[in-house]
């Protein structure tokens, strides 16, 4: 049986190492394509440690590390994250910010993703958060390393309540699976309340 817990704080220390190297082989999959590397995952995913009102929320299989899902208040995300809502004029400190979701691919279809976005929308509700929002990557439909089976998360995200947001863009680079340098990237944002 899978256990869904929800950690804040420094609870997610022991997890760390598991959690960079869960979500560097996941993201490596279409549609990230990210080559990441275990150093700066341990960095990223200790600052929802050190947030006050970050959360992550571990999908174990027994004491295995299968999932992780992570969130925090807007306001202390990365700039590049709250750029658009400022500019579109939409107070950043309203919105909590849901990060990322990697499953390993064995545990997919089982329902965690959505416990994924009940805890982190129920962890938003108790620190008095309406709005919550998360961004994800644009890539087209013929891109040459999409998968045949491949199927995008939009009905499961529209099912849940969550609109597409154009107007609500960002831009990060990352190091790509398939590019010698660092590739700039557009992440759409979804929003709900």
């Amino acid at each position: 049986m899978i256990e869904v817990r929800r950690v804040t704080g420094l609870g997610i220390e022991p997890y760390l190492k598991d959690l960079a190297s869960l979500r560097i082989s996941v993201f490596r999959e279409f549609p990230y394509l990210y080559d990441g590397s275990e150093h700066y995952e341990s960095d990223y995913l200790r600052s929802y440690a050190t947030s006050s009102g970050g959360v992550i929320v571990l999908a174990l299989d027994g004491e295995k590390v299968v999932g992780v899902s992570t969130g925090l208040p807007l306001a202390e995300a990365d700039e590049a994250f709250q750029t658009p809502f400022r500019e579109a004029g939409i107070p950043v400190e309203e919105v909590f910010y849901l990060g990322e979701s990697v499953l390993a691919k064995e545990y997919r279809g089982r329902g965690i993703g959505h416990r994924f976005f009940d805890e982190r929308e129920a962890h938003a509700e108790e620190l008095g958060y309406k709005v919550t929002s998360f961004c994800a990557v644009e890539r087209p439909a013929n891109h040459p390393l999409c998968p045949a089976a491949y199927h995008s998360n939009d009905v499961f995200w529209t099912k849940r309540g969550y609109v597409k947001r154009p107007e609500l863009q960002c831009r990060l680079s990352w190091k790509q699976v398939d590019a010698e340098d660092e590739v700039e990237n557009v992440l759409t944002f979804r929003t709900r309340g």
